[in-house]
């Protein structure tokens, strides 16, 4: 069997690479025996190598590198040594001979390659998969290698991986495709795979199971695990925890996925030091922003906002909370989570009264509408909605919008069209005199602020519901086209962060 796997590397090896001759190669291995026989067996076939390994000396690494250079040999093949800190620039083919569970060193490892060499014109990686580990993380793994992290990796694979970086293509074997693809399903695609990473993850990774330790061993996106169940349940189901019986557990597991978007620290630390001590609270004397951030934790829990912060169904509920010490442990949990995995400066939006949205945070569309005091937002089917009380034009903008949920008539062209400009079409029943219009065009004369909302996609990538936004802050009329619809340049008050240009700019989404 060794010789036969052996057989297919050198037998890819002469399909993918143009001249031999030329190659300077690295092969990673999987154990020292490994990279012997591997060694061994290249140089039966007159592909000249040698081997290495974390035993090996500093004279022996040194010698072997100029050997590798000089054109000598063609294939140093090691184990244990050179992820990092070791620059062979000339390197220009990378074999993958066993799989590398950590992502950090499967990056590491190919960046080996990626290094610039005069007359260097690519690098090519061969990756022999063979039959891993189910709980192998191949996702991962793909995705680090795309520009383009809204689409799924099986998406990806299916159409080509059109994501990937200009200059780079990849190609999967057939077998290789489906194998990996149900990989894929059975790994992440459902509960089962899930309950499966939960049983052996303590002995996989020596860690503690603990959600923040799972997330971040599995590269997981909170979403892509409460789309199924709460952690509690799936490490219950795994005899990893003990079973337990909560009555808000359908409640919660509805709200987890969209409290595992939340990135607003201020408002992630308020929820912190507010749900431990539910019972001990007197809603009526929180402060303004306080019953706000409140509201929005209410409607995403619930479904509904509060009218009256007195109401026994409403103190119910939130009192219900403490007697669910299981799900509220983990909500405290994923909101901790989330709190560390902020990487951008949220900070407040002056909107004339205490607003508890922040600029470039992360919020689904009945968030913002009940921060802004607005409680009816199933009611608002448009993307744009105008809020006389408060003087606020609120605008919801889809950046890349696909056919079939959207009529020619909503077709929209919403595009940055730098980090300061944002190019905006309106609705095509809005014309340049009406009011609408002229409030738009006025709006600072008049004393009104414009808000803008942004999302790639209508649909979440991972659950699958509706996507949230982001909100880009405040932003100023500079001119206009046209009239049914108006074409629109607004600026805004802060600049788009680079994180989201990106996606924001036509040329990548439009």
């Amino acid at each position: 069997m060794s010789e036969r796997r052996a057989d297919l590397v050198v037998s890819s090896l002469l399909k993918y690479v143009t001249d031999l001759n030329e190659v300077k190669g690295l092969g990673f291995c999987v154990s020292i025996a490994h990279a012997e026989f591997m060694c061994r067996y290249f140089n039966e076939h007159g592909i000249l190598s040698i081997f290495l390994s974390g035993k090996s000396s500093d004279e022996e690494r040194k010698t072997a590198k100029g050997r590798l250079v000089g054109g000598e040999v063609h294939f140093i093949f090691v184990v244990d040594i050179y992820n990092e800190g070791v620059d062979i620039p000339e390197v220009n083919t990378v074999l993958f001979l066993h799989p590398t569970e950590s992502l950090t060193i499967f990056l590491q490892q190919l960046g080996r390659g990626l290094r610039l060499s005069e007359g260097k014109d690519c690098l090519t990686v061969l990756d022999f998969i063979g039959q891993a580990n189910k709980r192998y993380n191949f996702e991962d793994k793909f995705a680090a290698l795309l520009s383009n992290t809204t689409r799924s990796v099986t998406r990806e694979s299916k159409d080509g991986f059109v994501s990937a970086p200009k200059g780079c293509y990849i190609q999967m074997e057939k077998k290789a495709a489906k194998y990996i693809l149900n990989n894929i399903r059975t790994s992440y695609g459902n509960t089962a795979g899930l309950v499966a990473r939960a049983a052996n993850f303590t002995e996989d990774s020596g860690q503690a199971l603990t959600l923040s330790n799972f997330l971040d061993y599995y590269h997981l996106d909170p979403r892509s695990l409460y789309k199924f169940a709460t952690f509690s349940r799936i490490c219950a189901r795994a005899d990893a925890w003990e079973d337990f019986a909560e009555p808000l557990e359908d409640t919660l597991t509805k709200a987890f996925s969209k409290l595992g978007v939340i990135d607003s620290r201020r408002w992630i630390a308020f929820l912190l030091d507010l749900l431990p001590r539910l019972g001990d609270v007197d809603f009526s004397k929180l402060s303004e922003v306080e019953k706000r951030m409140l509201q929005m934790f209410y409607v995403t829990t619930w479904g509904k906002p509060v009218e009256d912060w007195a109401n026994d169904e409403v103190l119910g509920n939130l009192h219900a909370l403490s007697h669910n010490p299981v799900l509220l442990g983990e909500l405290l949990d994923l909101l901790r989570y989330q709190y560390e995995q902020s990487d951008f400066i949220d900070e407040p939006v002056e909107l004339g009264f205490d607003c508890p949205l922040d600029l470039h945070c992360t919020y689904t569309r009945d968030q913002q509408l009940v921060a802004l005091d607005f409680m009816k937002p199933t009611t608002v089917r448009e993307g744009v909605k105008w809020l006389p009380e408060k003087g606020l034009d609120v605008f919801f903008v889809t950046l890349n919008k696909a056919d079939k949920d959207y009529s020619p008539t909503t077709m929209y062209k919403d595009y940055s069209v730098n980090e300061s400009l944002f190019h905006w079409q309106s609705q095509s029943t809005t014309a340049v005199d009406s009011p609408t219009g002229q409030r738009y065009i006025h709006h600072r004369e008049r004393g009104s602020k414009v808000l803008l909302f942004v999302r790639e996609f209508k649909s979440d990538r991972i659950t699958g519901g509706a996507a949230a936004y982001t909100f880009l802050g405040t932003a100023n009329y500079v001119k206009h086209e046209g009239s049914r619809p108006m074409n629109i340049t607004w600026r805004l008050d802060r600049p788009i962060p680079a994180k989201f240009l990106k996606k924001t700019n036509k040329l990548v989404v439009g």
